[in-house]
């Protein structure tokens, strides 16, 4: 990509190996790279106002991967505080639960030895440790550009120019963005990156694998009665509200200080195009066991999210000329455990290893082969492949028997290290999967109550997302035309729907010419329009730096 004759030249800085994303995957490659070898420059950029602030997961953390990247963190002051002291399973109805017996669970649900914490506290932790290091960190800064050389390999990223107007043009406050050259760099954004999708869709990364399949996290923080506080107690549950055709499921995790996060996940191949995955998760509030749970509590924060469920047989190939994918932008969330850090730690060591090892052998910019080759073998792969149907399972008969044929399908990997099923295909994406309205009637969600139950907008400030909004729309349509005569037509305008934060409306004020309005300024950085989108019209790219949602504990 060439830059325009008409802006000043970047400034630029050189470093041994850039990482974009100060996630769990790229705070623990860069702690892995200082590890290795602490004369090696590594910088870490992140788009977020601080570390953590667009970090948003469950989160009940495995400690397994850590054990390997910082040993001794049992012995200090961390954020990883909550054990797992109760773990439950449930199967809702509109009225009441089936509790599951945790002895039919197969042993890999056990959360045994696992912890509740909130993940943008243990990131903020891994800089402080990273930094300690020698690790440069720069927060505010969103990479918008791969730069490559004249063989296409990456040789670095530039962040995006700040103070950029609306039309396009330079602003009075216009500043250009950098260039940090690395002799590797690793894209460590998160679900469905910017970046990770142009290297993916330019290399080819996912020819010969299964179409990537995404679920959207919804989640709210809750101080409740202190009587009802059970630390360390994390409760999943499939079911009720969705229908047994739809995909998803509900957690529940109680923290210290009498608080819980309450989530709910909505299989994004669901059909439907008058569901809202938003509205759903409101609804599951309405279940008697949560709303007395909840009642006489607060609701603290919001958020949400995309996750990667496409797991084993989605996973593209990790690496390019010049770096390599890691954590969630590998794909590499195991879905039926709701997690995904541990995977996303331990592809941050292994990319970390690989490229001290080319860097010491004097190589740059080409293929890191040892973790493309490696990771399958890996804790890592075989996490992955023990549930790899569980997922296809569940898409391809429901809910009913779905969950029932991949529960037998774990419980004969564990035994016998075989599934009798193969590894079965995903088939269409996630945006194929949308069926048009005139299949479908309209679901009629009840009003919020604004005390158990609330609106998208209110939900929205308690994300305390920001973006200056004399600035380009980040959210890119690419066909108007398009987007009116599908979106709209053909599928009633389900981004009403699907986006948790209020971003996208139709103004039907004039019915023969309704106006597509995108409020950009709500934007939570889920991406679930990147991915939902019958026509894959819309495209996420990252705002200035810094903006976005500022979500703390979460």
């Amino acid at each position: 990509m060439t830059e325009s004759e008409t802006l000043p030249e970047r400034e630029s800085m050189e470093f041994d190996v850039v990482i974009v994303g100060a996630g769990p995957a790229g705070l623990s490659a860069a702690i892995r790279l200082k590890q290795v070898n602490p004369d090696l420059s590594v910088v870490v950029l992140e788009k977020g106002s601080e570390v953590g602030a667009h970090i948003l997961s469950g989160c009940v953390l495995d400690p397994s991967s850590l054990d390997k990247l910082l040993p001794e963190w049992r012995q200090e002051d961390t954020p990883i505080r909550q054990p797992v002291t109760e773990d439950r399973f449930y199967l809702y109805g509109s009225h009441g639960a089936v509790r599951l017996p945790n002895a039919l669970m197969p042993k890999l649900m056990s959360n045994h030895g696992n912890y509740v914490v909130s993940l943008g506290l243990v990131c903020k932790w891994l800089a402080e440790k990273a930094e300690g290091l020698g690790v440069e960190i720069y927060p505010g800064f969103a990479a918008g550009e791969l730069l490559t050389d004249d063989q296409d390999r990456v040789i670095g990223v530039a962040t995006g120019d700040m103070g950029i107007e609306r039309s396009g043009e330079p602003g009075p406050n216009f500043q250009r963005g950098m260039a940090l050259m690395g002799k590797y760099v690793l894209i460590g954004e998160g679900v469905r990156g910017s970046l990770a999708k142009q290297l993916i869709r330019h290399h080819g990364l996912d020819v010969n694998r299964e179409p990537q399949k995404f679920g959207l996290g919804i989640k709210e923080l809750w101080q409740i009665d202190p009587a009802k506080a059970k630390p360390g107690l994390i409760q999943h549950s499939f079911g009720w509200p969705l229908d047994m055709a739809t995909g998803g499921g509900s957690f529940l995790y109680h923290l210290e200080n009498n608080q819980v996060y309450v989530g709910f996940v909505t299989h994004l191949n669901y059909k439907n195009p008058y569901l809202s995955p938003f509205e759903e998760f409101q609804r599951f509030k309405t279940h008697p066991d949560i709303a007395e749970l909840l009642q006489g509590g607060k609701r603290l924060a919001y958020g949400a999210r995309a996750i990667t469920e496409g797991g084993y047989q989605s996973v593209p190939n990790l690496v390019f000329p010049g770096g390599a994918l890691i954590g969630c932008s590998a794909g590499l969330v195991n879905v039926p455990r709701i997690k995904g850090v541990h995977n996303a730690i331990s592809s941050g060591m292994q990319a970390a290893e690989a490229a001290a090892k080319a860097i010491a052998e004097g190589r740059s910019a080409d293929l890191l082969k040892d973790y493309e080759n490696g990771w399958r073998a890996s804790p890592i792969g075989q996490d992955l492949y023990r549930v790899r149907n569980v997922k296809p399972l569940w898409s391809r008969f429901g809910t009913g028997l779905g969950v029932a044929l991949g529960a037998l399908d774990m419980w004969t990997n564990q035994l016998l290290g075989l599934s009798f099923f193969g590894t079965m295909p995903h088939g269409k994406t996630d945006a194929e999967s949308t069926e048009p309205a005139d299949q479908h009637k309209p679901l009629v969600y009840p009003k919020p109550d604004g005390v158990l139950t609330f609106d998208r907008t209110s939900s929205v400030f308690l994300s305390n997302t920001n973006h200056e909004e004399d600035q380009p729309v980040h959210l890119r349509v690419k066909d108007m035309g398009l987007q009116k005569s599908s979106e709209h037509d053909r599928y009633a305008g389900l981004s009403q729907r699907y986006c948790p934060a209020a971003v996208y409306e139709w103004d039907e004020t004039n019915p023969a010419d309704p106006r597509y309005v995108i409020n950009a300024q709500n934007c939570v950085h889920c991406k679930t329009c990147d991915i939902k989108d019958p026509n894959g019209n819309i495209t996420w790219v990252p705002p200035q730096g810094g903006e976005g949602p500022v979500y703390g504990t979460m």
